[in-house]
Protein backbone atom coordinates (compact mmCIF):
# COMPACT_ATOMS: atom_id res chain seq x y z
CA UNK A 1 0.00 0.00 0.00
CA UNK A 2 1.32 3.14 -0.80
CA UNK A 3 0.10 6.33 0.68
CA UNK A 4 -0.41 9.90 -1.52
CA UNK A 5 0.13 12.92 0.60
CA UNK A 6 0.05 16.87 0.07
CA UNK A 7 2.01 18.72 2.22
CA UNK A 8 0.62 21.71 2.07
CA UNK A 9 1.49 25.28 3.42
CA UNK A 10 -1.69 25.80 5.28
CA UNK A 11 -2.76 21.75 5.83
CA UNK A 12 -1.88 18.66 4.17
CA UNK A 13 -4.41 15.53 3.69
CA UNK A 14 -3.71 11.65 3.18
CA UNK A 15 -5.00 9.05 1.23
CA UNK A 16 -5.24 5.98 -0.54
CA UNK A 17 -6.17 3.60 -3.03
CA UNK A 18 -9.76 1.66 -1.13
CA UNK A 19 -11.47 -0.78 -4.36
CA UNK A 20 -9.65 0.92 -6.96
CA UNK A 21 -10.62 4.76 -5.84
CA UNK A 22 -8.95 7.19 -4.18
CA UNK A 23 -10.10 8.02 -0.42
CA UNK A 24 -8.67 10.67 1.51
CA UNK A 25 -8.24 9.45 5.37
CA UNK A 26 -9.96 11.51 8.35
CA UNK A 27 -8.31 12.07 11.49
CA UNK A 28 -9.35 11.32 15.14
CA UNK A 29 -11.98 14.55 14.63
CA UNK A 30 -13.32 13.57 11.62
CA UNK A 31 -11.46 16.43 9.34
CA UNK A 32 -9.33 15.38 6.05
CA UNK A 33 -7.28 18.51 6.55
CA UNK A 34 -4.73 18.51 9.05
CA UNK A 35 -3.56 21.68 9.83
CA UNK A 36 0.16 21.88 8.85
CA UNK A 37 0.95 23.53 11.90
CA UNK A 38 3.17 22.62 15.16
CA UNK A 39 3.15 23.32 19.08
CA UNK A 40 6.51 22.71 21.29
CA UNK A 41 6.16 22.11 24.65
CA UNK A 42 9.02 21.64 27.14
CA UNK A 43 6.97 18.97 29.19
CA UNK A 44 5.20 16.75 26.51
CA UNK A 45 5.51 15.79 22.71
CA UNK A 46 4.91 18.17 20.09
CA UNK A 47 0.86 18.81 19.55
CA UNK A 48 0.23 18.65 15.49
CA UNK A 49 -2.35 19.69 13.47
CA UNK A 50 -5.98 21.01 15.70
CA UNK A 51 -4.57 20.63 19.19
CA UNK A 52 -1.58 22.73 17.62
CA UNK A 53 -3.64 25.26 16.85
CA UNK A 54 -6.03 25.48 19.49
CA UNK A 55 -2.87 26.80 21.43
CA UNK A 56 -1.96 29.77 19.48
CA UNK A 57 -4.20 31.52 21.96
CA UNK A 58 -2.48 30.97 24.68
CA UNK A 59 1.15 30.25 23.45
CA UNK A 60 1.80 30.99 19.65
CA UNK A 61 5.02 31.91 20.61
CA UNK A 62 5.93 27.77 20.96
CA UNK A 63 3.48 27.31 17.01
CA UNK A 64 5.12 27.21 14.00
CA UNK A 65 3.27 27.09 11.06
CA UNK A 66 3.67 27.62 7.11
CA UNK A 67 7.13 25.75 7.65
CA UNK A 68 6.53 24.98 3.65
CA UNK A 69 7.91 28.10 2.60
CA UNK A 70 11.57 27.71 4.74
CA UNK A 71 11.87 24.19 3.39
CA UNK A 72 15.22 23.65 1.10
CA UNK A 73 16.40 27.15 1.96
CA UNK A 74 19.27 28.71 3.80
CA UNK A 75 20.11 30.99 6.22
CA UNK A 76 21.72 33.77 3.72
CA UNK A 77 18.50 33.50 1.66
CA UNK A 78 15.19 36.22 1.81
CA UNK A 79 12.22 34.44 3.70
CA UNK A 80 9.24 34.52 4.79
CA UNK A 81 9.01 34.05 8.71
CA UNK A 82 5.73 35.64 9.86
CA UNK A 83 4.24 32.21 10.58
CA UNK A 84 7.41 30.00 11.70
CA UNK A 85 9.23 31.48 14.91
CA UNK A 86 12.20 32.56 14.56
CA UNK A 87 15.24 31.42 12.33
CA UNK A 88 18.70 31.65 12.80
CA UNK A 89 21.49 30.14 10.63
CA UNK A 90 22.93 26.98 10.90
CA UNK A 91 26.19 24.87 10.27
CA UNK A 92 27.09 25.44 6.60
CA UNK A 93 24.52 28.19 6.34
CA UNK A 94 21.72 25.89 6.66
CA UNK A 95 18.43 27.14 7.98
CA UNK A 96 16.89 26.49 11.43
CA UNK A 97 14.20 27.27 13.29
CA UNK A 98 13.54 27.92 16.68
CA UNK A 99 10.81 26.05 18.07
CA UNK A 100 11.00 27.49 21.48
CA UNK A 101 12.70 24.76 22.48
CA UNK A 102 14.88 23.33 20.18
CA UNK A 103 16.74 24.52 17.17
CA UNK A 104 15.16 22.20 14.20
CA UNK A 105 15.69 21.94 10.41
CA UNK A 106 12.45 23.07 8.26
CA UNK A 107 12.82 19.41 7.26
CA UNK A 108 12.38 17.80 10.61
CA UNK A 109 9.34 20.11 11.36
CA UNK A 110 7.12 18.77 8.57
CA UNK A 111 8.25 15.07 9.22
CA UNK A 112 6.36 15.95 12.45
CA UNK A 113 3.17 16.77 10.02
CA UNK A 114 3.62 13.75 8.11
CA UNK A 115 4.19 11.30 11.36
CA UNK A 116 0.70 12.22 12.25
CA UNK A 117 -0.58 11.74 8.42
CA UNK A 118 1.18 8.70 8.56
CA UNK A 119 -0.96 7.70 12.17
CA UNK A 120 -3.73 8.47 10.28
CA UNK A 121 -3.40 6.67 7.75
CA UNK A 122 -2.58 3.66 10.22
CA UNK A 123 -5.64 3.89 11.88
CA UNK A 124 -7.67 4.47 8.96
CA UNK A 125 -6.59 1.44 7.10
CA UNK A 126 -5.18 -1.04 10.18
CA UNK A 127 -2.53 -1.88 8.89
CA UNK A 128 1.68 -0.18 8.14
CA UNK A 129 1.40 2.27 5.49
CA UNK A 130 5.32 2.71 5.22
CA UNK A 131 5.67 4.11 1.18
CA UNK A 132 4.45 7.37 -0.04
CA UNK A 133 4.04 9.89 -2.31
CA UNK A 134 4.21 13.28 -1.79
CA UNK A 135 3.79 16.39 -3.29
CA UNK A 136 5.74 19.74 -4.17
CA UNK A 137 5.13 22.83 -5.84
CA UNK A 138 6.20 22.45 -9.68
CA UNK A 139 8.45 25.18 -8.96
CA UNK A 140 10.27 23.70 -5.87
CA UNK A 141 13.99 23.51 -6.96
CA UNK A 142 16.27 20.71 -6.05
CA UNK A 143 17.15 21.28 -2.89
CA UNK A 144 13.33 21.63 -1.64
CA UNK A 145 12.59 18.22 -3.60
CA UNK A 146 15.41 17.05 -1.73
CA UNK A 147 14.43 18.11 1.43
CA UNK A 148 10.41 17.64 1.49
CA UNK A 149 12.08 13.78 0.02
CA UNK A 150 14.40 13.74 3.27
CA UNK A 151 10.90 14.71 5.62
CA UNK A 152 9.34 12.01 4.24
CA UNK A 153 11.96 9.97 5.23
CA UNK A 154 12.39 11.26 9.05
CA UNK A 155 8.63 10.65 9.69
CA UNK A 156 9.15 6.84 8.49
CA UNK A 157 8.01 6.76 4.78
CA UNK A 158 9.94 5.46 1.82
CA UNK A 159 9.35 8.02 -0.31
CA UNK A 160 8.40 6.44 -3.64
CA UNK A 161 7.84 9.51 -5.67
CA UNK A 162 7.95 13.30 -5.13
CA UNK A 163 5.60 14.59 -7.80
CA UNK A 164 4.70 18.33 -8.72
CA UNK A 165 1.13 19.54 -7.61
CA UNK A 166 -0.53 20.89 -10.62
CA UNK A 167 0.73 17.36 -12.18
CA UNK A 168 -1.16 15.74 -9.16
CA UNK A 169 -4.41 17.85 -9.92
CA UNK A 170 -4.96 16.79 -12.91
CA UNK A 171 -4.65 13.30 -12.04
CA UNK A 172 -7.31 13.89 -9.98
CA UNK A 173 -9.22 16.34 -12.55
CA UNK A 174 -8.96 13.91 -15.00
CA UNK A 175 -7.50 14.72 -17.78
CA UNK A 176 -8.35 11.82 -20.01
CA UNK A 177 -12.02 12.56 -20.36
CA UNK A 178 -11.21 15.53 -22.52
CA UNK A 179 -9.99 13.06 -24.90
CA UNK A 180 -6.85 12.60 -27.41
CA UNK A 181 -4.13 15.47 -27.48
CA UNK A 182 -6.17 17.48 -24.70
CA UNK A 183 -4.35 19.90 -23.23
CA UNK A 184 -5.04 21.73 -19.51
CA UNK A 185 -3.90 24.83 -17.68
CA UNK A 186 -3.75 24.03 -13.74
CA UNK A 187 -3.57 27.40 -11.94
CA UNK A 188 -3.26 26.36 -8.24
CA UNK A 189 -2.97 29.23 -5.88
CA UNK A 190 -2.24 27.70 -2.25
CA UNK A 191 -1.56 29.22 1.17
CA UNK A 192 2.25 29.68 0.48
CA UNK A 193 2.90 28.57 -3.11
CA UNK A 194 1.22 29.44 -7.22
CA UNK A 195 2.13 27.21 -9.80
CA UNK A 196 0.81 27.49 -13.28
CA UNK A 197 1.41 24.49 -15.22
CA UNK A 198 0.41 23.13 -19.12
CA UNK A 199 -0.29 19.38 -19.43
CA UNK A 200 -1.26 17.29 -22.78
CA UNK A 201 -2.97 13.84 -22.69
CA UNK A 202 -2.08 11.44 -25.59
CA UNK A 203 -2.64 7.67 -25.38
CA UNK A 204 -3.11 7.58 -21.49
CA UNK A 205 0.72 9.70 -21.12
CA UNK A 206 0.09 13.22 -19.11
CA UNK A 207 2.91 15.60 -20.23
CA UNK A 208 3.93 18.79 -18.70
CA UNK A 209 4.21 20.68 -21.60
CA UNK A 210 5.19 24.00 -19.33
CA UNK A 211 5.64 25.02 -16.22
CA UNK A 212 6.17 27.90 -14.00
CA UNK A 213 4.93 30.06 -10.33
CA UNK A 214 6.19 31.44 -7.12
CA UNK A 215 7.09 29.35 -4.08
CA UNK A 216 6.08 32.20 -1.96
CA UNK A 217 3.14 33.73 -3.35
CA UNK A 218 -0.26 32.39 -1.70
CA UNK A 219 -3.32 32.86 0.73
CA UNK A 220 -0.88 33.70 3.33
CA UNK A 221 -0.01 36.92 1.18
CA UNK A 222 -3.39 37.66 1.04
CA UNK A 223 -4.11 37.18 4.25
CA UNK A 224 -1.16 39.67 5.29
CA UNK A 225 -2.33 42.38 2.95
CA UNK A 226 -5.73 42.50 4.05
CA UNK A 227 -4.48 42.41 7.60
CA UNK A 228 -2.12 45.50 7.12
CA UNK A 229 -4.56 47.20 5.52
CA UNK A 230 -7.87 46.44 7.99
CA UNK A 231 -5.39 46.83 10.93
CA UNK A 232 -6.30 43.52 12.70
CA UNK A 233 -4.68 40.43 13.14
CA UNK A 234 -3.94 37.73 10.59
CA UNK A 235 -6.13 35.24 11.57
CA UNK A 236 -8.99 38.11 11.92
CA UNK A 237 -8.10 39.48 8.31
CA UNK A 238 -8.35 35.61 6.48
CA UNK A 239 -12.01 35.42 8.66
CA UNK A 240 -13.37 38.00 6.55
CA UNK A 241 -11.71 36.72 3.55
CA UNK A 242 -13.76 33.68 4.17
CA UNK A 243 -17.06 34.98 4.80
CA UNK A 244 -16.72 37.31 1.74
CA UNK A 245 -15.87 34.74 -0.79
CA UNK A 246 -19.90 33.83 -0.28
CA UNK A 247 -21.56 37.07 0.29
CA UNK A 248 -20.81 41.15 -1.12
CA UNK A 249 -20.48 42.67 2.62
CA UNK A 250 -20.31 41.14 6.48
CA UNK A 251 -19.95 42.43 9.66
CA UNK A 252 -16.89 41.35 11.72
CA UNK A 253 -15.92 42.71 15.59
CA UNK A 254 -18.56 45.93 14.91
CA UNK A 255 -17.52 47.01 11.35
CA UNK A 256 -18.62 46.31 7.50
CA UNK A 257 -16.56 44.95 5.68
CA UNK A 258 -17.00 44.70 1.55
CA UNK A 259 -16.01 42.52 -1.05
CA UNK A 260 -15.05 45.28 -3.30
CA UNK A 261 -12.56 46.83 -0.42
CA UNK A 262 -11.04 43.25 -0.05
CA UNK A 263 -10.59 42.98 -3.87
CA UNK A 264 -9.06 46.17 -4.19
CA UNK A 265 -6.59 45.01 -1.80
CA UNK A 266 -5.90 41.35 -3.35
CA UNK A 267 -5.97 42.77 -6.52
CA UNK A 268 -1.85 43.40 -6.68
CA UNK A 269 -1.39 40.09 -4.97
CA UNK A 270 -3.49 37.99 -7.56
CA UNK A 271 -1.80 40.20 -10.46
CA UNK A 272 1.51 38.70 -9.97
CA UNK A 273 0.44 35.27 -11.39
CA UNK A 274 -0.36 36.73 -14.27
CA UNK A 275 2.92 36.90 -16.39
CA UNK A 276 3.73 33.20 -14.79
CA UNK A 277 0.79 32.09 -16.74
CA UNK A 278 1.27 33.64 -19.75
CA UNK A 279 5.09 32.76 -20.05
CA UNK A 280 4.16 29.27 -19.30
CA UNK A 281 1.32 29.27 -22.14
CA UNK A 282 4.47 30.19 -24.40
CA UNK A 283 6.87 28.15 -23.18
CA UNK A 284 3.99 25.52 -23.98
CA UNK A 285 3.85 27.12 -27.21
CA UNK A 286 0.22 27.43 -27.22
CA UNK A 287 -2.43 29.98 -27.59
CA UNK A 288 -5.81 30.08 -25.25
CA UNK A 289 -7.59 28.78 -27.86
CA UNK A 290 -5.66 25.60 -27.89
CA UNK A 291 -6.57 24.92 -24.28
CA UNK A 292 -9.36 22.65 -23.72
CA UNK A 293 -9.66 23.18 -20.11
CA UNK A 294 -8.23 25.39 -17.36
CA UNK A 295 -8.75 23.94 -13.86
CA UNK A 296 -8.46 25.98 -10.58
CA UNK A 297 -7.09 24.11 -7.54
CA UNK A 298 -5.93 25.43 -4.12
CA UNK A 299 -8.10 26.90 -1.05
CA UNK A 300 -7.54 30.95 -2.51
CA UNK A 301 -9.37 29.92 -6.11
CA UNK A 302 -12.67 29.92 -4.17
CA UNK A 303 -12.18 33.49 -4.24
CA UNK A 304 -14.67 35.13 -6.95
CA UNK A 305 -11.88 37.78 -8.00
CA UNK A 306 -9.40 35.06 -8.88
CA UNK A 307 -12.09 32.89 -10.44
CA UNK A 308 -12.62 36.22 -12.73
CA UNK A 309 -9.14 36.92 -13.08
CA UNK A 310 -8.37 33.77 -14.20
CA UNK A 311 -11.02 34.02 -16.49
CA UNK A 312 -9.82 37.19 -18.03
CA UNK A 313 -6.16 35.50 -19.01
CA UNK A 314 -7.22 32.90 -20.42
CA UNK A 315 -10.13 33.84 -22.17
CA UNK A 316 -12.65 31.38 -21.14
CA UNK A 317 -14.78 30.28 -17.61
CA UNK A 318 -11.89 28.04 -15.11
CA UNK A 319 -13.18 24.54 -14.05
CA UNK A 320 -14.44 24.67 -10.60
CA UNK A 321 -15.78 20.65 -10.60
CA UNK A 322 -12.61 19.65 -7.89
CA UNK A 323 -12.21 20.50 -4.10
CA UNK A 324 -9.64 23.03 -3.77
CA UNK A 325 -8.37 21.99 -1.16
CA UNK A 326 -8.26 17.77 -1.85
CA UNK A 327 -7.37 17.64 -5.90
CA UNK A 328 -3.90 17.75 -5.52
CA UNK A 329 -4.06 15.13 -2.22
CA UNK A 330 -6.38 12.70 -4.68
CA UNK A 331 -3.99 12.89 -7.39
CA UNK A 332 -1.05 12.09 -5.58
CA UNK A 333 -3.40 9.45 -4.41
CA UNK A 334 -4.14 8.24 -8.29
CA UNK A 335 -0.25 8.36 -8.23
CA UNK A 336 0.86 6.10 -5.48
CA UNK A 337 -2.30 3.80 -6.79
CA UNK A 338 -0.51 3.82 -10.35
CA UNK A 339 3.05 2.91 -8.45
CA UNK A 340 1.49 0.03 -6.63
CA UNK A 341 -0.39 -1.53 -9.56
CA UNK A 342 -3.79 -0.65 -8.87
CA UNK A 343 -4.09 1.45 -11.50
CA UNK A 344 -2.86 0.69 -14.95
CA UNK A 345 -2.51 2.71 -18.88
CA UNK A 346 -1.98 6.31 -17.16
CA UNK A 347 2.17 7.95 -16.97
CA UNK A 348 2.98 11.15 -16.09
CA UNK A 349 5.67 12.96 -17.69
CA UNK A 350 6.84 16.35 -15.08
CA UNK A 351 9.40 18.81 -16.50
CA UNK A 352 12.37 20.55 -15.32
CA UNK A 353 11.11 23.95 -14.19
CA UNK A 354 15.05 26.04 -15.32
CA UNK A 355 18.09 24.60 -17.58
CA UNK A 356 21.28 22.87 -15.63
CA UNK A 357 24.30 22.48 -17.46
CA UNK A 358 28.42 23.30 -16.74
CA UNK A 359 30.65 26.23 -16.58
CA UNK A 360 33.26 25.59 -19.70
CA UNK A 361 36.75 27.30 -20.90
CA UNK A 362 35.85 31.25 -21.05
CA UNK A 363 32.96 31.13 -18.24
CA UNK A 364 30.41 29.87 -20.72
CA UNK A 365 27.40 28.11 -19.90
CA UNK A 366 27.20 24.96 -21.09
CA UNK A 367 23.56 23.67 -21.16
CA UNK A 368 23.08 19.85 -20.77
CA UNK A 369 19.20 19.86 -19.79
CA UNK A 370 17.31 22.65 -20.95
CA UNK A 371 14.27 24.22 -19.09
CA UNK A 372 11.17 22.53 -19.85
CA UNK A 373 13.13 19.20 -20.83
CA UNK A 374 10.60 16.29 -19.72
CA UNK A 375 11.53 14.40 -16.70
CA UNK A 376 13.02 11.66 -15.95
CA UNK A 377 15.78 11.91 -18.18
CA UNK A 378 19.59 11.58 -18.92
CA UNK A 379 22.40 14.06 -20.84
CA UNK A 380 25.52 13.70 -21.24
CA UNK A 381 28.68 15.53 -23.10
CA UNK A 382 32.41 14.76 -23.46
CA UNK A 383 35.29 17.30 -22.77
CA UNK A 384 38.71 17.81 -23.10
CA UNK A 385 41.33 19.41 -21.08
CA UNK A 386 42.15 23.35 -22.23
CA UNK A 387 45.76 22.92 -21.37
CA UNK A 388 48.62 21.33 -22.03
CA UNK A 389 49.69 18.85 -18.70
CA UNK A 390 46.44 19.93 -17.19
CA UNK A 391 46.12 17.42 -14.09
CA UNK A 392 42.50 18.11 -13.52
CA UNK A 393 38.98 19.48 -14.37
CA UNK A 394 37.01 21.35 -11.70
CA UNK A 395 33.48 21.04 -13.17
CA UNK A 396 31.42 23.64 -12.15
CA UNK A 397 27.36 22.48 -12.22
CA UNK A 398 24.94 25.27 -12.68
CA UNK A 399 21.33 26.12 -13.17
CA UNK A 400 19.56 28.82 -14.97
CA UNK A 401 18.68 30.66 -18.64
CA UNK A 402 21.68 32.81 -18.96
CA UNK A 403 24.48 32.87 -21.76
CA UNK A 404 27.16 33.22 -19.31
CA UNK A 405 28.05 30.92 -16.28
CA UNK A 406 28.34 33.59 -13.77
CA UNK A 407 24.90 35.15 -14.54
CA UNK A 408 23.83 31.63 -13.59
CA UNK A 409 23.28 29.84 -9.84
CA UNK A 410 25.83 27.49 -8.73
CA UNK A 411 24.77 23.95 -7.50
CA UNK A 412 27.81 22.33 -6.40
CA UNK A 413 31.07 21.32 -8.10
CA UNK A 414 33.45 18.51 -8.21
CA UNK A 415 37.17 17.71 -9.02
CA UNK A 416 38.19 15.39 -11.65
CA UNK A 417 41.46 14.53 -12.03
CA UNK A 418 44.23 12.81 -14.93
CA UNK A 419 46.93 12.32 -16.22
CA UNK A 420 49.12 15.41 -18.00
CA UNK A 421 48.19 15.29 -21.55
CA UNK A 422 48.81 17.42 -24.62
CA UNK A 423 45.96 20.25 -24.88
CA UNK A 424 42.75 18.70 -25.76
CA UNK A 425 44.06 15.11 -25.09
CA UNK A 426 42.45 13.95 -21.85
CA UNK A 427 38.63 13.68 -22.27
CA UNK A 428 36.38 13.64 -19.47
CA UNK A 429 32.65 12.54 -19.85
CA UNK A 430 30.07 14.29 -18.00
CA UNK A 431 26.51 12.85 -17.57
CA UNK A 432 23.41 14.79 -15.65
CA UNK A 433 20.84 12.35 -14.72
CA UNK A 434 17.82 13.80 -13.72
CA UNK A 435 15.03 11.52 -11.21
CA UNK A 436 11.33 11.64 -11.32
CA UNK A 437 11.63 13.51 -8.17
CA UNK A 438 13.71 16.26 -9.68
CA UNK A 439 17.14 15.57 -8.13
CA UNK A 440 19.98 15.78 -9.75
CA UNK A 441 23.01 13.16 -10.18
CA UNK A 442 26.36 14.28 -11.94
CA UNK A 443 28.56 11.62 -12.59
CA UNK A 444 32.26 12.42 -14.38
CA UNK A 445 34.28 9.87 -15.85
CA UNK A 446 38.09 9.68 -16.93
CA UNK A 447 37.89 7.84 -20.17
CA UNK A 448 41.22 6.83 -20.05
CA UNK A 449 40.88 5.21 -16.55
CA UNK A 450 37.33 4.59 -16.31
CA UNK A 451 37.41 5.77 -13.09
CA UNK A 452 33.75 8.04 -11.81
CA UNK A 453 33.56 11.04 -9.59
CA UNK A 454 29.52 10.64 -8.68
CA UNK A 455 27.95 13.95 -7.02
CA UNK A 456 24.39 13.97 -6.00
CA UNK A 457 23.01 17.76 -5.60
CA UNK A 458 21.51 18.10 -2.03
CA UNK A 459 22.48 21.59 -1.22
CA UNK A 460 20.25 24.50 -1.31
CA UNK A 461 20.50 27.14 -4.07
CA UNK A 462 20.98 30.59 -2.20
CA UNK A 463 18.32 32.31 -4.05
CA UNK A 464 15.18 33.54 -3.41
CA UNK A 465 11.84 33.00 -5.48
CA UNK A 466 12.11 36.52 -6.72
CA UNK A 467 15.11 35.94 -8.32
CA UNK A 468 14.17 32.35 -9.69
CA UNK A 469 11.77 35.42 -11.74
CA UNK A 470 14.16 37.72 -12.71
CA UNK A 471 16.47 35.43 -13.89
CA UNK A 472 13.66 34.03 -16.93
CA UNK A 473 12.80 37.80 -17.19
CA UNK A 474 16.50 38.39 -17.53
CA UNK A 475 16.89 35.82 -19.80
CA UNK A 476 14.87 37.75 -22.52
CA UNK A 477 15.35 41.15 -21.68
CA UNK A 478 18.83 40.23 -22.10
CA UNK A 479 18.79 37.43 -24.67
CA UNK A 480 20.44 39.67 -27.41
CA UNK A 481 23.50 41.39 -25.68
CA UNK A 482 24.14 37.69 -23.50
CA UNK A 483 24.37 35.76 -27.16
CA UNK A 484 26.95 38.90 -28.43
CA UNK A 485 28.94 37.60 -25.08
CA UNK A 486 29.14 34.48 -25.98
CA UNK A 487 29.74 35.08 -29.60
CA UNK A 488 32.40 37.08 -28.51
CA UNK A 489 33.93 34.73 -26.01
CA UNK A 490 33.75 31.90 -28.80
CA UNK A 491 35.58 34.25 -31.25
CA UNK A 492 38.07 35.12 -28.81
CA UNK A 493 38.69 32.04 -27.72
CA UNK A 494 39.39 30.67 -31.35
CA UNK A 495 41.88 34.16 -31.35
CA UNK A 496 43.92 32.63 -28.71
CA UNK A 497 44.15 28.97 -30.38
CA UNK A 498 44.67 29.76 -33.52
CA UNK A 499 46.94 32.70 -33.25
CA UNK A 500 50.09 30.52 -31.67
CA UNK A 501 49.11 28.54 -34.11
CA UNK A 502 49.79 30.24 -37.02
CA UNK A 503 53.02 31.67 -35.19
CA UNK A 504 54.26 28.33 -34.52
CA UNK A 505 53.48 27.65 -38.93
CA UNK A 506 55.75 30.66 -40.04
CA UNK A 507 58.61 29.79 -37.18
CA UNK A 508 58.57 26.36 -38.82
CA UNK A 509 58.54 26.91 -42.38
CA UNK A 510 60.79 30.19 -42.10
CA UNK A 511 62.32 31.48 -45.69
CA UNK A 512 59.53 29.25 -47.39
CA UNK A 513 57.00 32.04 -46.76
CA UNK A 514 56.78 34.80 -49.26
CA UNK A 515 57.40 38.61 -47.19
CA UNK A 516 53.79 39.55 -48.77
CA UNK A 517 52.17 36.65 -47.28
CA UNK A 518 54.08 37.13 -44.03
CA UNK A 519 53.41 40.73 -43.77
CA UNK A 520 49.44 40.10 -44.53
CA UNK A 521 49.66 37.76 -41.68
CA UNK A 522 51.39 39.85 -38.95
CA UNK A 523 48.72 42.84 -40.37
CA UNK A 524 46.17 40.51 -39.89
CA UNK A 525 47.62 39.55 -36.39
CA UNK A 526 47.45 43.07 -34.88
CA UNK A 527 44.26 43.82 -36.18
CA UNK A 528 42.76 40.43 -34.06
CA UNK A 529 44.39 41.66 -31.15
CA UNK A 530 42.95 44.98 -31.56
CA UNK A 531 39.66 43.63 -32.11
CA UNK A 532 39.61 41.73 -29.20
CA UNK A 533 40.58 44.77 -26.85
CA UNK A 534 37.53 46.69 -28.04
CA UNK A 535 35.33 43.61 -28.15
CA UNK A 536 34.82 44.56 -31.92
CA UNK A 537 32.91 40.70 -32.45
CA UNK A 538 32.00 41.27 -35.97
CA UNK A 539 35.16 42.59 -37.28
CA UNK A 540 37.02 39.81 -34.95
CA UNK A 541 35.16 36.88 -36.66
CA UNK A 542 36.05 38.49 -40.07
CA UNK A 543 39.86 38.79 -39.36
CA UNK A 544 39.74 35.33 -37.82
CA UNK A 545 38.22 34.29 -41.21
CA UNK A 546 40.32 36.46 -43.40
CA UNK A 547 43.83 34.74 -41.27
CA UNK A 548 42.09 31.31 -41.69
CA UNK A 549 41.67 31.63 -45.67
CA UNK A 550 45.50 33.40 -46.08
CA UNK A 551 47.37 30.35 -43.73
CA UNK A 552 45.43 27.78 -45.43
CA UNK A 553 48.66 27.07 -47.73
CA UNK A 554 50.87 27.38 -44.75
CA UNK A 555 49.37 24.50 -43.15
CA UNK A 556 49.17 22.63 -46.12
CA UNK A 557 52.91 23.45 -46.88
CA UNK A 558 53.57 22.82 -43.31
CA UNK A 559 51.91 19.31 -43.40
CA UNK A 560 53.94 18.48 -46.53
CA UNK A 561 57.24 19.24 -44.84
CA UNK A 562 56.43 17.39 -41.60
CA UNK A 563 55.71 14.34 -44.14
CA UNK A 564 58.75 14.62 -45.93
CA UNK A 565 60.93 14.55 -43.07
Amino acid sequence: MIAGIDLGTTHSLAGVMDSGFPVLVADQYGSRLTPSAVYFSDSSPPKVGWPALEMKSTDGGRLVTSVKRLIGRRASEPIDTTHAGLVSAGPGGSLLVDSGHELLKPEEISALVLAKLKTDLESSCGCPVDRAVITVPAYFNDAQRAATKRAGELAGFTVERILSEPTAAALAYGLERLGSRSKVAVYDLGGGTFDISVLELDDGVFEVLSTNGDTRLGGDDLNASLAAAWGLSIESAMKIKHLLTDVKETEFLGRIFLRSDLERICRPVIEKTRAHCLRSLADAGLANSDLNAVVLVGGATRMPLVREFVAGIFGREPDTSQHPDEAIALGATIQAGILAGAINNITLLDVTPLSLGIETFGGLMNVLIPRNTTIPCKAGEMFTNAATNQTGMRISILQGEREMASDNWKLGEMEVNFGPAPKGQSRVGIQFELDADGILRVLARDTSTGRDSVLEIQSAIEVADEAVEKMLGDSLDHAFEDMDERVFIEAKLKAEEMLPAVKNALSQLGEGVDPITRDAVAALVCQIHEKIAVKSTCELKAHLEELDQLTEPLAAALVESLLAS
